[in-house]
Formats: C-alpha cells, sequence, structure tokens
C-alpha cells in the first residue's frame, strides 16, 4: 500500500529489515506529507520501533529505501548517519541531561550549531514559553515531574527545527492522567510549528489524539493507512477491527440478496462493503453502534430478540454480553440503560455500523 501526499516530505519505499532469518519489518511503503503527523501504531514485536529507527538512521534497512525532500537517505548506495538527516527524535526516557538547566537542556542543540548567543538566547526563551516552561528555565530535571521532563524534550527537539520529528513511545512512563493531558499537548505542538512527524505508541488513544493518520502495523506489515475516524469506523481487516477500540466479529454468509447471520436475516444493500459474491465472510460490528431496550421499542434499525448473559458496571456506561440465540455479542449501553442478567431485551442495530473486514 503506497500512501503518496500532497507533498511528499518522508517516503518509506519497500522498506525491510532481517534479523537473521526473521522479518522484522517487510516491504513497508508509506509516504508522509509536509507538515503531516502520522503514528505507527500497533502491538510489540509489530515493527513499529524498528521501521522508526531506520527512519532516524540508527539501523540500516535489508532493503528499501528511505527519502527526506526528494533526498535519499538509506537505500542501496548507502545510509546517510542520524546527525546528518536532519531530525530530531524523542526517547521513552526523554533522555535530557541531568546536569544541565531546563534553558541548557534546550540551548544544547543550538550551541552545536553554532548559532550567536543572542539567538541562541531568543530562540529558547520562545520555545520555553510555548511549551509553558519558561518559569522553569533554571531548574534541572531531577526537579521536574514527568510531565515537565517531558517538555524540555519536546522543546529541545522542535527548537532546532528539524525536517522530520520522530517520537518513540514518549509517554509510556507517565501515569494515566499526564498521558493523557500530554497527548493533547503534543498534538497542540504539532499545530503550532508543523513538523513533519512520526510517532511510535502501543497506545490507540495517544494514536487518535495525535495523529492525522495511522498506520497499524502487524507481523512487519502495515495494514491499514486512515485518518482516525475511517481506520475505527470502517476497518479493512480483521486485525485492524479487533485492535482499534473493541468490536464483536461476527461470521456472516451473503446468499444473493440476503446476508445471514448465526439468528437472524438481513438484506444485503443495508449492509456496508459487503464481498460482491456469495460465501463466507466477517463483519465488525462496535460494541457501541448497538443499542438495547425493552422489548417492543420500535425504530428504523433492525431488531434483535436478545437474553443478557451477563453485565458489568464501569461508570460511563454499561457492559453486556447479550445473547442472540448462539450468537454472543458486546454491547455498550448509557448508565441509566440497566438490565439484570437473564433480561430479554431487543437489540437494534443499523446496518450501517456493520462493516465487512477481510
Amino acid at each position: 500500500m503506497t500512501l503518496v501526499g500532497k507533498t511528499d516530505k518522508l517516503i518509506l519505499s519497500g522498506l525491510t529489515r532481517r534479523f537473521g532469518s526473521f522479518t522484522a519489518v517487510d516491504s513497508v511503503d508509506l509516504s508522509l506529507s509536509e507538515g503531516e503527523f502520522v503514528s505507527l501504531l500497533g502491538p510489540s514485536g509489530c515493527g513499529k520501533t524498528t521501521t522508526l529507527r531506520m527512519i532516524a538512521g540508527f539501523m540500516p534497512p535489508s532493503g528499501g529505501s528511505i527519502s527526506v525532500d526528494g533526498k535519499p537517505l538509506s537505500g542501496p548506495g548507502g545510509v546517510v548517519p542520524p546527525e546528518r538527516r536532519g531530525m530530531s527524535m524523542i526517547f521513552q526516557s526523554y533522555a535530557i541531561w541531568p546536569n544541565m538547566t531546563v534553558a541548557e537542556n534546550v540551548a544544547f542543540g543550538l550551541t552545536l550549531r553554532r548559532l550567536s548567543r543572542a539567538e541562541v538566547r531568543d530562540r529558547v526563551a520562545k520555545i520555553l514559553a510555548t511549551v509553558r516552561m519558561g518559569h522553569l528555565s533554571e531548574r534541572y530535571p531531577a526537579e521536574l515531574s514527568g510531565g515537565q521532563q517531558q517538555r524540555v524534550a519536546l522543546a529541545r527537539a522542535i527548537v532546532v527545527q528539524p525536517a522530520v520529528l520522530l517520537l518513540d513511545e514518549p509517554l509510556s512512563n507517565l501515569d494515566a492522567s499526564l498521558r493523557e493531558e500530554m497527548r493533547f499537548e503534543i498534538r497542540r505542538l504539532h499545530d503550532e510549528f508543523r513538523i513533519t512527524t512520526v510517532y511510535v505508541t502501543h497506545d490507540q488513544g495517544e494514536a487518535m489524539v495525535t495523529s492525522d493518520r495511522i498506520a497499524v502495523m502487524n507481523e512487519g506489515r502495515i495494514e491499514q493507512v486512515d485518518a482516525p475516524f475511517q481506520l475505527y469506523n470502517r476497518p479493512r481487516t480483521r486485525f485492524v477491527a479487533g485492535f482499534i477500540g473493541r468490536t464483536n466479529l461476527v461470521d456472516a454468509e451473503r446468499r444473493g440478496g440476503e446476508v445471514a447471520f448465526g439468528g437472524f436475516v438481513l438484506p444485503a444493500e443495508r449492509l456496508h462493503g459487503l464481498p460482491d459474491r456469495d460465501g463466507p465472510f466477517t463483519l465488525s460490528i462496535r460494541p457501541e453502534a448497538i443499542g438495547v431496550t425493552a422489548p417492543g421499542t420500535e425504530d428504523a434499525r433492525a431488531r434483535l430478540a436478545a437474553t443478557i448473559a451477563e453485565r458489568a458496571y464501569l461508570g460511563d456506561h454499561w457492559d453486556y454480553l447479550a445473547m442472540v440465540g448462539s450468537l454472543r455479542l458486546r454491547v455498550q449501553a448509557p448508565p441509566r440503560v440497566a438490565f439484570e442478567t437473564g433480561s430479554a431485551v431487543t437489540l437494534a442495530v443499523d446496518p450501517s455500523d456493520m462493516v465487512a473486514v477481510a
């Protein structure tokens, strides 16, 4: 799958990395537009960090090529070293110097570029104000919280105005509430500076909040690249449907103008993206796309008689396991929609929310 942006900034073409007989990254094609934020999302071992390390120049590819602004960085002709790629990278551990103040950490890259003291001072002051750390410029890393240290790492990476910004699971060491805050901070900074960014994470929430597009990786390959809304609502494969959020994967069979499930039949014309031939296939149905009501309630959605088999109250919603004959469906309902285990209910499903996946 090759994706070409309006103005290609970073292009990965057939990028491959092997370790002996094991292929960690397998013929990855991906293009990022100027100023685009793309996340590489997937489980541990899917190849996302290896891909990022090849982009950074820390690891040579076994095959394929990497280019920025049309200039080759990795390929058959050789590999440009990391320090000559014009990129900045932020690691899980932040990697800020413990013996330097906040201002000195941020100024480090500018000093290496031999800018004048006045320009260094001016750019450091501006970026620290942008990341809301100006009042802490003389503190040392040990005197900062994890979120503040991450802001310092972001400021140091951005202040040198890199061609591409690389982030390797930068929020993994933060607690849950701080991670949520920093997701929005990273997106705010991207909207302000519009630096082409590649972000590696296994956290779906991080990817959904920060990204223009998400590349879902599995076993070294990209399964789908799309905007977060499209990826969640129109997954193309079983893996993507199951990895992005929660879903019901339902076996179905097309029989001419009808689609048969375990306990009911729907007109094929009401479902989205069905295979064009008869035979078995799989549908993805999100739990929140299934309404659960008392029997007798009517609307335009498909109606399925069901029984509540399990339930769990999670504060902001009920999580139900509903049985439609032998078919098990996870259903998510608002707190006020409460049914006891064993209750007869009616499930309401809009067929347009049922997506065929490969």
